[in-house]
């Protein structure tokens, strides 16, 4: 059945504007394929890309193995100080400390060092209190200090991380805006559809720096807080042990 000029006029005027509708948004329905943006990125991008994921991935190594040895230092630290002040003799705990079946840190690891180099002075100049607290004092400034580098250790490395991380990615969304742009002067005609492709693969840099940098930043302001408050209780018990100590010389026990 032939169609009239008014309905055949209609037709036409959905159709033009349906075509643009269209072409608006093209990618609709589409979704960001991440693999693709990095596969057809140049090669300075990709390698920067690789950086990026192995920092990532070393630093959420340490992140779990740092969380895991700070919390176990804390419940050492408790669970020393609850026998250390249950009434138990120092020369006790001092046995079980110099045990070769295990091996002591932190809190523990300070009592020892303290006492043994109490008694070794004791020994020494036997009548000297203030020599002998001194010698203690000294031994458990000198693990102590071993205990916290321990603990501080890799931090560094998160800290770099943290502040690295955004420039070498932006310094890979550079190299890659500078690539696509160098293409473009190539051709008479630039469209958004031939700029957007070499943008989007350069801004992937930039997400992933991100994506290595922020966990490593909170990562680091945590373990650090926590390694300070550590630090804070070593000081108290070794300042609490020299009290004992020092009451211990006096009595003459």
């Amino acid at each position: 059945m032939p169609m009239t000029p008014g309905l055949q006029a209609s037709t036409d005027l959905v159709t033009t504007v349906a075509e643009p509708a269209a072409a608006v948004n093209p990618s609709a329905g589409q979704s960001l394929d991440i693999f693709n943006l990095v596969l057809h990125a140049s090669l300075p991008v990709q390698l920067v890309m690789a950086i990026l994921l192995f920092a990532s991935i070393a630093s959420w190594f340490i992140i779990l193995r740092k969380s895991r040895q700070l919390n176990a230092a804390l419940a050492e630290a408790e669970s020393f100080e609850e026998r250390f002040w249950s009434g138990i003799s120092l020369d006790k705990l001092y046995n079980a400390a110099t045990d070769r079946n295990r091996v002591v840190t932190g809190a523990e690891a300070i009592f020892e060092s303290g006492y043994r180099e109490y008694q070794r002075v004791k020994q020494r100049l036997p009548g000297d209190s203030r020599v002998q607290l001194e010698g203690a004092q000294r031994g458990m400034r000198a693990t102590g200090s071993r205990e916290i580098d321990g603990l501080e250790r890799n931090l560094e490395f998160l800290a770099n991380i943290g502040s690295i991380a955004p420039y070498v990615g932006l310094f890979g969304t550079v190299w890659g805006i500078m690539i696509s742009f160098q293409g473009l002067a190539q051709l008479k005609e630039a469209t958004i559809a031939t700029v957007a492709p070499g943008i989007s693969e350069a801004l992937i840099a930039t997400a992933m720096g991100l994506f290595a940098a922020i966990p490593a930043v909170w990562a680091y302001n945590r373990f650090a807080t926590k390694v300070e408050r550590i630090a804070v209780r070593y000081d108290a018990f070794s300042e609490e042990f020299s009290s004992v100590l020092q009451r211990q010389a006096h009595t003459g026990d």
